[in-house]
């Protein structure tokens, strides 16, 4: 005889002749119907702070790098009896040749009239001394002494010091990379602000 009960109820049937732990079969979900994980993301990416634009603006970028890591050293030479445009300018002629003074304004970001002030001053104290010019006596030129390079020589030191802690993370070949870049940048820039200034700039006279 059938049984009434079986006939009448299929499904509980199936239902019955599942494997033992498996449950009835859960329904499947729509292809359309985002998951959890997929509204997790949507949520956080509506939810993430904008990015501004100075995060992606090469001047300002350069400027807080040369802001945070400047002020590092700045504290070393304040300590050791520099103020921060001094270590500037010593730091400038340290190694090299005479400059004129507009030149050495130029490296150290420092107006004119400022490091003319200074010069005196590290004249004065046997830092600096001034020459003429070969060829043109309207240029007074400036370099550093053996007195002044004994000076600055220990400073320049931890300088370094600092900068290969600066770049440590980056490894030598990038490092040499960014220098590079940055060299051929300004090299770039001071010839068409050179250009600008007398007048040869052909942008600047349109």
């Amino acid at each position: 005889m059938k049984n009434p009960v079986a006939d009448k109820n299929p499904a509980s049937a199936s239902t019955a002749s599942a494997p033992a732990g498996t449950g009835s079969a859960a329904a499947p979900t729509s292809a359309s119907e985002p998951t959890a994980a997929e509204e997790s993301d949507t949520e956080a990416a509506s939810t993430a702070p904008a990015s501004s634009f100075v995060e992606h603006y090469l001047p300002a970028l350069l400027a807080q790098a040369h802001h945070l890591i400047s002020s590092e050293f700045h504290r070393v030479a304040r300590a050791h009896g520099f103020s921060v445009s001094e270590w500037r300018v010593m730091a400038s002629l340290a190694g090299g040749g005479a400059v004129s003074i507009g030149q050495l304004a130029q490296v150290t970001i420092l107006k004119q009239p400022t490091v003319t002030r200074m010069l005196d001053r590290m004249t004065l104290n046997g830092h600096v001394e001034r020459l003429p010019h070969d060829s043109d006596r309207r240029v007074t030129l400036v370099r550093i002494t053996a007195q002044g390079q004994r000076k600055v020589q220990h400073l320049t030191e931890l300088a370094r010091e600092h900068e290969r802690r600066v770049l440590q993370p980056f490894g030598l070949a990038q490092a040499e990379a960014l220098k590079a870049t940055l060299r051929r940048m300004i090299a770039l820039h001071a010839r068409v602000s050179d250009e600008r200034e007398s007048g040869s700039d052909p942008a600047a006279m349109r």
